[in-house]
């Protein structure tokens, strides 16, 4: 409905600076000509959306708006308070508590079917411990200090400007600005030691959406390899559980081809394959069988006279 669509495109303005027609289009499934009217009937509904020409141009909505009428309903609340009650099961912070306090006494009774508990990120109380100091440091805009032990074992110190945590790949991690190379990096939180808030304040606001999507293009996304897997029907499910990738090909005995986009020195997806034995073959790339061959002559020559 076009009301629906008002709606969504004047909430997507105010989530995102500056948007063109075009991403407008594609984000509510209309021609470049039905966004033009609906910001012109916007504008004319008194909504300040203010056109800007030239190659970064789009539409944009002056920062004294604020949107005061209700616009959340009891499913919304639903969604709201089922994240951020999985957030709590994750992460212990007196702020975090209080906002699902405030959420579920303006809506008491939640009515999704859905429970996301992350009560195994708890058991690491040092890694909670280090989350709060972070959390202060992002929200005082303060630079920190820290020791780091990369997946060399190389223990190196660091200052960074804190942008955000986050979890992905099985563990928490740290997303910054790195002043001394003008570029945004990801550190590993539990390999992080002594961390330190300076009296130093960030050279500048970061923002979060944009600090990950500069990462993400950045050649730190270089370390980041496919790995392309021939598997014994036996370990389907614990593929898709463990490894999070996709079954590219099948073949009519169950066995099939997987492949899955991982950080090339992580652990945790190398002990996986290591762990499915002569379950799984690697296919590509080249430098992981290498990589395989090298460990378990180790691991032979080690229990050879046992």
């Amino acid at each position: 409905m076009k009301i629906e669509r008002l709606l969504g495109i004047t909430i997507y303005l105010l989530n995102h600076k500056r948007v063109t027609a075009q991403t407008l289009a594609i984000r509510f499934e209309v021609s470049t000509r039905t966004i033009m009217r609906d910001i012109n009937t916007l504008s004319l509904a008194g909504i300040p959306i203010v056109t800007m020409y030239g190659a970064e141009g789009g539409y944009e909505i002056l920062d004294s708006f604020k949107m005061e009428r209700q616009l959340a309903n009891k499913n919304d609340y639903s969604y709201i308070i089922t994240a951020l009650e999985g957030l709590q099961s994750a992460f212990d912070h007196k702020e975090l508590n209080d906002t699902l306090e405030k959420m579920q006494a303006i809506y008491p009774v939640s009515n999704l079917e859905m429970v996301l508990d992350f009560g195994v990120l708890k058991e690491n109380e040092n890694t909670n411990k280090k989350l709060v100091i972070l959390q202060q440091a992002i929200n005082r805009r303060k630079k920190i200090l820290f020791l780091y032990t990369n997946a060399e074992n190389e223990q190196k110190e660091h200052e960074v400007e804190p942008v955000a945590t986050m979890y992905k790949w099985y563990n928490w991690y740290l997303l910054c600005y790195y002043p001394k190379y003008n570029d945004y990096r990801i550190f590993k939180i539990v390999r992080m030691e002594e961390i330190a808030i300076t009296e130093q304040t960030n050279s500048k606001v970061h923002s979060v959406s944009e600090a990950k999507r500069m990462w993400e293009e950045s050649k730190e996304k270089q370390n980041v390899i496919r790995v392309k897997l021939l598997c014994k029907k036996i370990i389907k499910s614990k593929c898709t559980e463990y490894l999070n990738g996709t079954i590219t090909e099948e073949f009519q005995n169950g066995d099939f081809i997987y492949e899955f986009l991982v950080p090339e020195n992580e652990h945790f997806w190398y002990g996986t394959i290591l762990a499915f034995t002569n379950r799984v073959k690697i296919i590509e790339p080249t430098s992981l069988i290498d990589r395989i061959r090298f460990d378990c002559n180790v691991i032979l020559e080690q229990y050879k006279e046992v």
